[in-house]
């Protein structure tokens, strides 16, 4: 399941969600920190990770 970066619109907390792809659309993570429900998707990079050596 991927892990989403949001930023809370109303103290400026960054904080990850993990969701199912079909549910990051529609998802509106609460802030861990004030209980907001303003909260925004941050851009992240995308990484590919393996379990084969290189």
């Amino acid at each position: 399941m991927p892990t989403y970066e949001y930023r809370c619109e109303k103290c400026g907390e960054k904080f990850e969600h993990a969701e199912h792809i079909s549910e990051h659309p529609t998802a509106h993570p609460v802030c861990p920190k004030c209980g907001s429900e303003k909260t925004q998707h941050l851009p992240t990079q995308f990484v590919a990770k393996t379990s084969r050596k290189s």
